[in-house]
């Protein structure tokens, strides 16, 4: 089951994108944001109570023009109405209901799914009467909070965390057929590579209806190794849909890794590595998913000695600190490497799982470490006594310290490189934590 995704929508300068801040920012509700994306970031991962969910925020979607209004909010709605789970509708308290706020609120009202009405800028008691109009749009649950304060957002994370149920909560990460999901931007080649998979008529043992509404399951027998691929790629095409592709292939993307073991995100070899697709990178690194780039169209790249190479390097530049990614150059159309592609996937899904002795990573790491010890702290030497790693699905590692807050960032990633030189994790995030001994 795809993870739970609320989608924040609102007519423009309603204070969405504050709202969505906010709930990313929240100390308590903060699980990871991603860092290095633009400043009209789109969608992070929220924790409240233990519940992590999707969010995301459609106020970066909407067309800047005159007329924004009619045509693109009503389009915006739909695709939120589509994809997410639960809707934040947000609302201004300084102007009251306008004709805009009514329209939507027709809209959602007329869907199935749950809608919280938000009056956003309540930050006083004058403020909060004015609020009271709001529960004229004849919603049943409204929210009055500020989101530049905060103040109100505590109740209004409590009531989505209710919504969120053990069906979503439930994604499993034991021993089962290994799932990829195929991600990427729209037109990178998703379907031209999952059709030619498909076309090996000897490869495919059936066709399973997915569990969400928007991604199909397709159960694969290759050369002995079974594995399920997540299609994330032209589904219930729309009509009118060319500026919101990007849109709904975000949300796609981020439901299909929720199921997913292994991504493999697809790029378009003349365009490269764009923003976008290092936004749905990082996201991808977050979740602690398998991850193998896939460039494709590489048959139409104009091609030098060192071409490939150079190229590897541009994209790891662009990815960097997480460089361990398997990068394979592939063109769909002409099943070039396709299988390649497959293998790799399936190596990654290994490496995901790998399990090291704590007798081992002790002999090896605490050689390493009294190599290179980590530097002296107010005048105390920060000894690492012991080393372990944690049985969870993310390939994680626990070093114990007398000095654990001590151990800044360079150290830690120096211990990573070590783990990745003498362990094959390539593809996979590594996680590191200090503990006190």
């Amino acid at each position: 089951m795809a993870g739970f995704t609320v989608a924040i929508v609102g007519r423009p300068n309603v204070g969405k994108s504050t709202l969505f801040n906010r709930l990313l920012e929240q100390r308590k509700a903060i699980v990871d944001d991603i860092s290095g994306v633009t400043r009209d970031r789109q969608y992070g991962i929220a924790d409240w109570n233990g519940k992590t969910f999707n969010v995301i925020d459609t106020g970066g979607f909407v067309a800047r023009s005159e007329d924004v209004f009619e045509r693109e909010i009503r389009k915006q709605v739909q695709i939120a109405l589509d994809e997410a789970d639960l809707l934040l509708f947000v609302v201004d308290t300084l102007t009251g209901i306008t004709d805009q706020d009514q329209e939507m609120a027709d809209i959602l009202r007329r869907s199935s799914k749950p809608v919280l009405v938000v009056v956003n800028k309540v930050d006083n008691a004058e403020r909060a009467l004015y609020a009271t109009e709001f529960y004229a749009l004849g919603m049943e649950k409204v929210f009055f909070i500020s989101s530049i304060s905060g103040s109100g957002t505590g109740e209004l994370l409590d009531e989505v965390a209710e919504h969120i149920t053990e069906e979503y909560l439930g994604v499993q990460e034991d021993s089962h057929i290994p799932q990829f999901a195929i991600i990427g931007q729209p037109n990178a080649g998703k379907s031209t590579l999952l059709n030619a998979l498909i076309g090996q008529e000897r490869t495919i043992v059936s066709d399973i209806p997915g569990t969400t509404r928007d991604t199909i399951h397709t159960n694969y027998n290759l050369f002995g190794k079974e594995f399920t691929l997540i299609d994330t790629a032209g589904l219930r095409k729309k009509k009118n849909v060319h500026e919101d592709l990007e849109f709904y292939s975000v949300i796609r993307a981020i439901r299909a890794m929720d199921e997913a073991d292994v991504c493999m995100m697809l790029i378009d070899a003349e365009k490269g590595m764009t923003a976008q697709d290092v936004n749905i990178f990082s996201l991808a690194t977050r979740k602690g998913k398998g991850i193998v780039i896939l460039v494709n169209k590489w048959d139409l790249a104009e091609k030098e000695t060192n071409t490939a190479r150079d190229y590897e390097k541009e994209v790891k530049a662009k990815i960097a600190p997480f460089t361990d990614v398997p990068i394979i150059f592939i063109s769909a159309t002409e099943k070039k490497r396709i299988f390649q592609a497959m293998e790799k996937a399936l190596e990654v899904y290994e490496n995901r799982h790998r399990k090291i002795t704590t007798s081992q990573l002790n002999e090896v790491l605490l050689a390493e470490i009294e190599r290179y010890p980590p530097p002296i702290t107010r005048g105390h030497p920060v000894k690492i006594k012991y080393i372990t790693q944690l049985p969870v699905a993310v390939p994680s590692f626990a070093f114990f310290s007398n000095y654990p807050d001590a151990i800044k960032e360079p150290y830690r990633n120096f211990l990573e490189n070590k783990i990745r030189s003498h362990y094959n994790f390539s593809g996979v995030p590594v996680r590191i934590f200090f503990r006190s001994k």
